[in-house]
This record gives structure tokens, sequence and C-alpha cells, in this order.
């Protein structure tokens, strides 16, 4: 399996993006999303949302419909 990268998102929009998607049974993580959290700057770092590579067609086809 192999992981592709949805798009990168501020924290709580990446975090709603993968409810999305698992919702609509395609497996997603974000990452990053504790980055930098010592230091009071992980709300500007932007959290990557990667899904399975054979996925991401479909993941890109629910986020377009969801816009």
């Amino acid at each position: 399996m192999a992981l592709a990268e949805l798009g990168r998102f501020d924290r709580m929009e990446a975090h709603l993006i993968v409810g999305m998607l698992e919702s609509h049974g395609i497996g997603a993580v974000a990452f990053d999303g504790d980055s930098s959290i010592a230091d009071g700057s992980f709300l500007l770092i932007p959290v990557r949302v990667m899904v399975d590579d054979d996925d991401l067609d479909a993941a890109r086809a629910l986020m377009t419909d969801a816009v």
C-alpha cells in the first residue's frame, strides 16, 4: 500500500476531511497535525491528508463534490 497526498489543509479542516473520506469508505490519515505543538506554531503548519494511492481519484472526486 502506497500513500498519496490528497492535499495540505489547516489542522481542523484536515481532520474534517479525514472523517468525510472515512465515512465514504476511503481510509485516510492526517500527517503533521502535531508538528511544533511545543512551541505553539502547530496552527501555522499545514496538515497533509494522505490516502491509499488506489483511492486518490475517488477521494479527489469526493472533495470536488463537497465544495
